[in-house]
């Protein structure tokens, strides 16, 4: 029972002296010791084992054990040591906390008196300031009721002194003393409940009323609406009314200026009227040069009498303007019929001529009224042919020179008169569009007379087919017109001269372009097979002659130079139109209809010389290829199709060097054209023995060479070939050498062996008849 009593007290012994690992490693960082006893995972065992290693050892068993008990009993007297050091602390502590309440008493009892004695010297200190804020309200006050006694008493004198000089008329002195006056009255805007206040600004109102009035009467007196002006120049009463006016209501200042210039343009409107023959466009210079008079007269006699910022003399021409543009606007809707392409020009040219003289002269800053808007500014232009355009003769001169393509200078800035007289012609433009379509019809005709009675051009072989010149006449005579009538109209006269230029642009397409090609024949010309088959030199096979040839060049150039001048007088057209009609200007129709010519062009040349070949491939296909017994040169029809091609090619490409892409469009037309026919023929022909196969293979590959060298034949100066034509023709007549391989072999006629072929049968025989040939020849394609 002991024991097992001693082994329970042990474990909860052990229990309770089981410390966390936190607390173990603090202890360890506080108290470092490398004595086994005090490591956390002491074994007594272990510790034994040290101290005894042997038998041997256990002699000493006697000294270990008076050792530990020293220790032990070392450590009994330290812990006893330390409980009763202990034991004083508790008392300690409750002296100290004692300690620190009564001081921190002391301290709240010192904050207070602290507090007690700052509300005192707050106190103190309103009692000592009390006295001076009165003093600076006081002050504040009286300042300000000796500014408003001011201000008050200068208004009263104020007052009365303006409605003693209105009275006198003494202007110059009441101007200064009115504004002065005014900026006193604002000061006394929140007294306004003041009888006495409200008394002085209803007799300011009454004085400025007053004013108003008599100024009014004085301008009246001195320019009256009935009757001629009053003789001598202006008078200071007036000029000092003026700058009175400036400061009255806004009312007055209108009221003057109107006045004003209806008096001052009464004459003209005696002068011009409608039944007046200088009232009609062919004297309209008349009238420009009046108002000229009047501004020289204005600037000498009243200039000085209005202050500058009136800018009197530009409202005087501005509604000069607008009354001119009323009365021609009227008096053209009643003579219509008098109005004639020269007299309408004649009388725009000089309208704009003077808004341009007006432009140079004033600023136009009363044009506020929104009679006249101010031109939208256009997008940025990428034409090639930006310009100025100062007059229609250097337009014309630029267009011969042939240099619409040059940078020109930029355009100048926008007159802001422009329109304000001339608008009024826009509804008669009509009879200018309808000049330029019956100038533009005549034109065409003279064209085609003059194609007729010229003849073709001559055939050209040092600098490429000539332009017809009637091209270039047409564009320019477009330009002409462009030019003008964006000067007179930027509007809907522009839409239909564009329109105009639609319908002559198509009929030159048609009548000296289309018009004038050759037209191709269907008969052979008497040609027979054995007369192909004759190898003689200068035999005329070709359907078109060399001046037929150099027209056909001639019209492509022409309408390659019209679709590219097109484009470009769309781009121009789209510059001088109003911003919001840009999108009802389109030529596209106009460039389809040159690009049909141009291949039109193109596909007769590919004709004539395929037509030209067609008898020697029809000859090629009636030799009797089973009866060639040798190999020998190329054969008479392979002659026969390069003296063509020698023929014509070179007069193609001389009169073509100008538009070198048209002559590759040509080249390679006649590649996709004479290749498949080329085949075909091969096709019709009979059996072909082995030697036959070899002399068509022999041809197949000389023309192959032919048709490579093609585009650089009979020249001087050899360039390779464009590889786009150089693959078309490499490709085609690399089937018909491997159809004339296959056929050579199967010893059947071409026909059957394609039969064959296209339903993928083999023929009979061995290897290497047509069957075996067949399947290589399949793997070949598939290959």
């Amino acid at each position: 029972m002991m024991e097992e009593e001693e082994l329970e007290f042990v474990e909860e012994l052990e229990a309770v002296l089981q410390l966390t690992p936190e607390v173990q490693l603090a202890i360890e960082q506080v108290f470092p010791s490398q004595d086994p006893l005090d490591r956390a995972d002491f074994n007594a065992v272990e510790y034994i084992n040290t101290l005894f290693p042997t038998e041997q050892s256990l002699a000493n068993i006697d000294e270990v054990v008076n050792k530990i008990r020293l220790k032990i009993r070392r450590l009994d007297d330290n812990i006893r040591t330390v409980v009763r050091g202990q034991t004083n602390v508790g008392q300690d502590g409750r002296q100290a906390l004692e300690e620190a309440q009564k001081a921190i008493q002391q301290l709240f009892g010192k904050i207070k008196d602290i507090k007690d004695k700052a509300e005192k010297s707050e106190q103190m200190v309103k009692e000592i300031t009390r006295d001076i804020k009165q003093l600076d309200h006081a002050k504040r006050h009286l300042t300000t009721s000796i500014t408003t006694l001011n201000h008050l008493h200068m208004l009263a004198g104020g007052v009365d002194s303006l409605e003693a000089m209105t009275r006198r008329r003494q202007y110059g002195e009441v101007a200064n003393l009115l504004q002065g006056v005014m900026n006193v009255l604002e000061h006394f805007h929140k007294y306004m409940g003041i009888p006495q206040i409200r008394q002085l600004s209803e007799r300011v109102k009454a004085a400025q009323t007053e004013l108003g009035q008599q100024i009014l009467a004085d301008f009246e007196e001195a320019f009256p609406s009935q009757g001629t002006k009053r003789p001598g120049g202006p008078s200071n009463v007036l000029r000092d009314a003026c700058l009175v006016a400036n400061i009255l209501d806004p009312r007055i200042k209108q009221e003057i200026i109107k006045k004003f210039i209806k008096q001052h343009l009464s004459e003209y409107l005696v002068l011009f009227q409608e039944n007046q023959d200088v009232a009609w466009l062919d004297k309209i210079d008349r009238r420009y040069a009046w108002i000229k008079r009047q501004l020289v007269d204005y600037e000498e006699k009243y200039g000085r009498m209005f202050p500058r910022e009136w800018c009197m003399a530009e409202r005087i021409a501005v509604e000069f303007c607008h009354v001119t543009r009323t009365e021609l606007a009227k008096i053209m809707r009643t003579r219509a019929k008098e109005i004639e392409v020269k007299l309408l020009l004649f009388a725009i040219q000089r309208t704009t001529n003077f808004e341009g003289f007006l432009a140079k002269r004033f600023s136009g800053c009363t044009l506020t009224d929104g009679t006249l808007k101010k031109l939208e500014s256009p997008p940025p232009s990428t034409n090639p042919f930006l310009e100025d355009e100062p007059t229609a003769e250097m337009e014309e001169l630029a267009m011969e020179k042939g240099d619409l393509d040059q940078p020109k200078k930029p355009k100048a800035p926008d007159n802001p008169f422009h329109g304000i007289v001339s608008k009024c012609f826009e509804p008669h433009l009509y009879v200018y569009i309808e000049s330029q379509d019956k100038n533009l019809g005549e034109l065409i005709d003279r064209f085609v007379a003059d194609f007729k009675a010229q003849g073709p051009p001559k055939p050209n072989t040092d600098e490429g087919g000539a332009v017809l010149p009637s091209c270039a006449d047409l564009f320019v005579y477009y330009k002409k017109c462009m030019v003008q009538c964006s000067q007179l109209s930027t509007g809907e006269p522009m839409i239909a001269l564009t329109t105009i230029f639609q319908k002559y642009l198509r009929e030159y397409a048609w009548k000296i372009l289309s018009g004038n090609l050759p037209k191709t024949t269907t008969s052979s010309g008497g040609l027979t097979i054995s007369s192909l088959l004759k190898e003689k030199e200068g035999s005329e096979v070709a359907k078109f002659t060399l001046e037929e040839l150099c027209l056909i060049c001639s019209i492509l150039s022409t309408a390659e130079y019209c679709l590219a001048t097109t484009q470009q007088l769309e781009e121009k057209l789209k510059e001088k139109v109003d911003v919001s009609l840009i999108e009802r200007i389109n030529l596209t129709g106009e460039m389809d209809t040159f690009s049909t010519v141009i291949s039109s062009s193109i596909q007769l040349l590919v004709q004539d010389l395929d037509a030209a070949c067609d008898p020697a491939l029809t000859a090629m296909s009636k030799m009797q290829w089973q009866n060639v017994e040798h190999v020998g040169d190329q054969s008479p029809y392979v002659t026969s199709v390069i003296l063509h091609i020698k023929q014509n090619v070179p007069i193609i490409r001389d009169n073509l060097a100008s538009t070198r892409k048209y002559f590759t469009q040509f080249c390679i037309k006649f590649a996709n054209s004479f290749i498949p026919k080329f085949i075909t023929h091969l096709f019709k022909c009979k059996p072909i023995s082995m030697v036959g196969a070899e002399q068509l293979l022999l041809d197949t590959h000389s023309l192959k060479m032919v048709l490579l060298d093609l585009p650089s034949i009979g020249s001087q100066v050899v360039r390779k070939a464009p590889a786009s034509y150089t693959k078309i023709v490499v490709k085609g007549m690399t089937r018909a050498e491997m159809i004339l391989k296959l056929f050579g072999r199967a010893g059947m006629r071409p026909g059957e062996q394609m039969v064959l072929w296209r339903c993928g049968l083999k023929s009979p025989g061995p290897v290497g008849s047509s069957g075996h040939f067949l399947n290589q020849m399949t793997q070949g394609q598939q290959e």
